[in-house]
């Protein structure tokens, strides 16, 4: 949790968090995937300052177990002083103990966001589903938030000024809002009102920006004029030297299938797996993990 201090900006952690979106699908399946369509209503999580703490905090948590679908998860809130935002120990249940930051006794629209985290913790542990080291993991966490309809509770926490700056979670702004695009984007959800930072509405913004660039990269048909110049270049050398050329930057490459036709793989835009098609003018290719339907131009 950055209390008061720099909050790191742009995509640095953007690659693990593509592998966790991958992750999701391949663990949960494309249907499971779906069953996430509806987020966390604003009026679910809502928690003002003249409610209860406990009582508050436990009904926050008991929606969260609930989109999460954790019937038999209870959650045990406590706060005390920490350096963290909040902390879970993970056991087999079906009790956890949740522990916040005696800051959330006087910021309590936030307790929503940090439990939101901790939950998909639980969630996240009942599935069997993790990445190696803690910095890797708690990236997935927050992803896994995200995409699944509780993360946006994450970035509206962020909140920065000339003088002051709150964020929490591992993500930057603007990586929480490239996940909560990209989850926009599959299901055709809107949460830009929801916002009550407009910290978190303009890192959003941004990451809507970077997440509608994953749909136009080369060799899908709605690649800019100069992705496809630099791809027929490529394609060019590929066919012309019978061997892969290495792209600077690029997200494709070509695979050479034997005596067979030359091939390009690319990741999908929506879940990152990797796709390979032949290399033969207009093809439709559907991605296996999530399905989507991709036109691209090879």
């Amino acid at each position: 949790m950055a209390n008061g201090g720099p909050v790191e900006h742009g995509y640095p952690h953007l690659e693990t968090v593509r592998a966790a979106v991958t992750a999701l699908y391949r663990r949960l399946s494309y249907d499971t995937v779906r069953t996430f369509a509806t987020s966390v209503a604003p009026a679910d999580v809502a928690f003002c300052d003249t409610d209860d703490l406990y009582l508050g905090a436990q009904r926050v948590a008991r929606e969260l177990v609930r989109h999460f679908r954790l019937p038999d998860a209870r959650m045990i809130v406590s706060f005390r002083e920490m350096t963290h935002a909040a902390n879970i120990e993970l056991a087999a249940g079906p009790e956890y103990f949740v522990e916040l930051n005696d800051r959330f006794r006087t910021h309590r629209r936030d307790i929503g966001a940090a439990l939101a985290h901790e939950i998909t913790h639980v969630y996240l542990h009942r599935l069997d589903l993790a990445f190696t080291g803690t910095r890797d993991n708690e990236i997935l966490t927050d992803t896994a938030t995200t995409y699944l309809g509780a993360g946006w509770l994450l970035l509206d926490a962020y909140r920065e000024d000339a003088v002051s700056s709150q964020k929490l979670g591992y993500l930057t702004p603007e990586e929480f809002g490239y996940v909560l695009a990209k989850r926009a984007l599959a299901f055709g959800e809107d949460p830009s009102t929801w916002f009550t930072s407009p910290q978190a509405y303009t890192a959003y913004t941004r990451g809507l920006e970077r997440a509608r660039r994953d749909g136009q990269q080369p060799p899908l048909t709605a690649a800019g004029w100069a992705g496809r110049r630099r791809y027929a270049r490529d394609r060019r050398h590929a066919q012309d030297h019978a061997r892969v050329p290495v792209a600077d930057g690029a997200p494709y490459s070509f695979v050479p299938e034997g005596p067979g036709p030359l091939r390009v793989t690319f990741p999908c835009p929506t879940c990152h797996q990797r796709i390979r098609v032949p290399v033969r003018g207009r093809v439709r290719a559907r991605c296996g993990l999530c399905r989507t339907v991709l036109e691209c131009d090879t």
